[in-house]
């Protein structure tokens, strides 16, 4: 690792680009690349831009604020926000050329106010189509799809895709909530409109379920190389995991059998051994849940958390390898590569990959790379 630096994630904008161009093959869809929640912790607009650079042709995030980000940082693609507050006004959002997922008439009224003698504002219709949470509900669709079509001939609005999300809880749940869209679809072509983009599927299904892709999917995690599914890893799917979570060892110590480690002393050596200190701590997102499992590659070796993380740093007992201050421990990256991966991490914590990386804080620098 560079001399100085305590902790850093390195980014590979190649392996999101790569994946991107990968899944683009395999789905023959147009890909809209989600890239919220800070490109799930690698960073929005560099993973932004090489998405774009990888062939996705348009951006998702949750909510307008960071689809204005991306715009001040210079991203001209076309973008989806999806997530609004109550009563929440879409001029800014409109003026800025961001494309509004509706869950509600109340938001279509909302985006049509935003409108401006020339520009009609863009909008997504969002349906609910069985994972509860927001959408357009079902007994709703016709109403709401006659006013979007109102809004549509008078120039206030342009419906540009009707869309859902899929609970993944099944093949089969998936399949019975595609058929409630499918059946939407119809109300709305009934009502006068026909989006150019239709889109309920995400990672999962856009890799599992072929009949969910319509044309467009909507891909999160796998474009940043992990793995949507449990029994699958990033290399079953021809991904390329892009974050890698490195520190330097921060002090070496040998203790005695008995030595109590960390917190609490949940961990005591058995023998005389070595202990390495690794300067990342559930301030940083490693997880406090993985105390005494999370997996770390230290010169080629594996080794586990011994003890409590704690709020900036934890402990490895290494035995008698030859670790010193400075060697490069790796808690997760590409696991072809000889190191765990961010699946490991979260099997330690109890939780999943999407977590484990888009947890990763401020404090942790980012340095972009490409491979």
């Amino acid at each position: 690792m560079p001399a100085g630096v305590l902790r850093e994630a390195t980014i590979d904008v190649g392996a999101i680009a790569a994946n991107v161009r990968h899944l683009r093959r395999l789905t023959e869809s147009e890909v809209i690349a989600v890239v919220k929640a800070d490109g799930y912790g690698h960073g929005a607009a560099r993973s932004a831009v090489a998405a774009l650079d990888g062939g996705a042709s348009r951006l998702g995030v949750a909510d307008v604020g960071e689809a204005l980000a991306l715009r001040r940082a210079g991203v001209d693609a076309p973008i989806l926000a999806w997530l609004h507050a109550p009563g929440a006004s879409f001029r800014e959002a409109a003026a800025a050329s961001i494309e509004l997922g509706i869950s509600s008439f109340e938001q279509l009224l909302q985006a049509s106010a935003a409108a401006s003698v020339d520009r009609p504002v863009a909008v997504h219709l969002k349906l609910e189509t069985g994972l509860g949470r927001n959408g357009i509900a079902p007994e709703d669709y016709p109403v709401v799809f006659s006013e979007a079509a109102r809004l549509e001939r008078i120039g206030k609005l342009r419906v540009i895709g009707i869309f859902s999300h899929l609970s993944n809880a099944s093949a089969d749940d998936d399949r019975a909530a595609t058929r409630v869209f499918h059946d939407a679809l119809g109300l709305a072509a009934s009502a006068g409109l026909a989006p150019a983009l239709r889109h309920i599927a995400a990672s999962h299904a856009a890799i599992a379920l072929p009949e969910t892709r319509l044309g467009c999917v909507r891909l999160g995690v796998a474009i940043y190389g992990l793995s949507p599914f449990a029994d699958r890893d990033s290399g079953d799917l021809g991904l390329r995991p892009a974050m890698t979570l490195r520190a330097p060892v921060a002090a070496v110590r040998r203790v005695p059998a008995g030595h109590g480690v960390s917190y609490g002393y949940a961990y005591r050596t058995e023998r005389e051994t070595t202990l390495a200190l690794i300067p990342l701590g559930y301030a940083d997102g490693v997880p406090r849940t993985a105390s005494g499992a999370g997996p770390v590659a230290i010169g080629g070796e594996r080794f586990r958390a011994a003890g409590r993380i704690a709020m900036d740093q934890f402990v490895v007992d290494v035995g008698d390898h030859p670790v010193r201050v400075g060697d490069e421990a790796v808690l997760f990256g590409d696991a072809t590569l000889g190191v765990p991966s961010a699946d490991e991490w979260a099997d330690a914590a109890s939780t999943i990959n999407y977590e484990i990386v888009t947890r990763i804080g401020p404090r942790v620098p980012r340095r972009q790379v490409s491979s």
